[in-house]
């Protein structure tokens, strides 16, 4: 099996399903009870919380536990704007995950005014463009900072610094592709609250992290216990907890040398990509993440690639994992500025740390027949 859609999710480590199997098993109390199960699982809760603070350099009652991205992402964006209790201006971009983009037009419909900034061919926002579209009554700014399809990097240091002059409005930044292969300083570029999600490093499912600067007050989406600084009622997933913490602090140690090699295939395969006749390369050459290669085929369906390829057990995708059953063009591709045919052709490789050159090599023969072969049948 060759495994190239580690955008999607990622396998979990055995380490981490022994982690989480010990944790569940041995310590399933609940942490809000106050004899002795409960304490241990809370101090493994806490234990899990010191060790993620001390990865993205902050406190650790800035960090918040929560089920995933999406989770994040909401909570941040609509947790800022209920606290404020009276309607703000909002600002986003074209490219963000569905899990932002969704919410944004959710509080649109409600009446608050969103601005959504435009991005240029590499999929890139304009920091110029974002100071000019700040107003007085601005109160949140929330940027994905690699983007899930191309994998283009915003600047995210410069908008952070910048934003340092507006002390009244919150930074939000979708750190969910950029965990780890990208990092981010989080105090020193300024930002408010980000998140990540543990199975995009090979963690499990149903567990995620949002930081939250000390001092910014959030409006819960959860009600009902005091749960994760009053932020999330509910009891938290110790053992899913400890698994996150362990995948993430197991990937840190590879992080070096496996972003060289992430570098590596990427380049590997945009060059034999480059060589088949009309494939386009969708992924920005420079200011992109190493994990992620975004290509569209002619007039070829994605779904007809992804199947045949396939059938070879080699897994890749189309876009987001959230929108892959969408039978529209990419909305990231087409503010991209691509037309339709190749918005709807896209295909997206993904990598991790443990994938290989041989495997990039098998990919690229299989594509070299499938595409030629695909293109004759549509033609006639």
């Amino acid at each position: 099996m060759i495994y190239f859609d580690n955008s999607a999710t990622t396998k979990p480590h055995e380490q981490v399903l022994t982690s989480y199997t010990k944790v569940a098993s041995d310590f399933f109390g609940n942490p809000s009870s106050l004899h002795t199960l409960g304490l241990e699982a809370e101090n493994l809760l806490e234990k899990s919380r010191k060790l993620m603070a001390e990865e993205f350099q902050v406190k650790a009652k800035e960090i918040m536990f929560t089920s995933g991205g999406t989770e994040g992402n909401n909570l941040a964006i609509k947790g800022t704007v209920f606290a404020k209790r009276k309607k703000g201006h909002l600002i986003t971009t074209m490219i963000e995950h569905a899990s932002s983009y969704e919410v944004f037009q959710e509080l649109e419909a409600l009446g608050y005014e969103v601005s959504y900034l435009s991005v240029n061919h590499e999929g890139k926002i304009s920091v110029e463009e974002l100071k000019q579209t700040i107003r007085d009554h601005t109160i949140l700014v929330s940027v994905i900072h690699v983007n899930n399809e191309t994998g283009s990097i915003q600047p995210i240091e410069e908008v952070g610094k910048f934003l340092k002059n507006y002390p009244q409005i919150r930074f939000h930044v979708d750190h969910v592709q950029g965990a780890i292969k990208v990092p981010l300083k989080v105090y020193e570029y300024g930002i408010d609250m980000c998140t990540i999600s543990a199975h995009k490093f090979h963690g499990l499912k149903g567990t995620g992290m949002l930081y939250v600067k000390e001092g910014h007050r959030l409006s819960p989406l959860l009600h009902g216990g005091s749960q994760e600084l009053k932020f999330r009622a509910g009891t938290e997933n110790t053992a899913g907890i400890v698994a996150m913490t362990k995948a993430f602090r197991l990937e840190r140690e590879r992080q070096l040398q496996g972003n060289l090699k992430l570098n590596h295939l990427k380049n590997l395969l945009i060059e034999g990509l480059k060589a088949i006749e009309h494939v386009t390369i969708n992924t920005p050459s420079e200011g992109s993440a190493p994990h992620i290669v975004n290509f569209s085929v002619g007039n070829i369906k994605p779904e007809i690639l992804i199947q045949a390829l396939a059938k070879e057990e080699i897994y890749v995708s189309t876009r987001s994992a959230c929108s892959s059953k969408i039978s529209q063009p990419s909305r990231v591709l087409l503010a991209m500025g691509l037309d339709d045919t190749k918005a709807n052709s896209a295909i997206r490789i993904s990598f991790s740390y443990d994938n290989t050159e041989e495997e990039v090599e098998m990919v690229l023969n299989h594509l070299k027949q499938y595409i030629p072969h695909f293109l004759s049948v549509t033609r006639v």
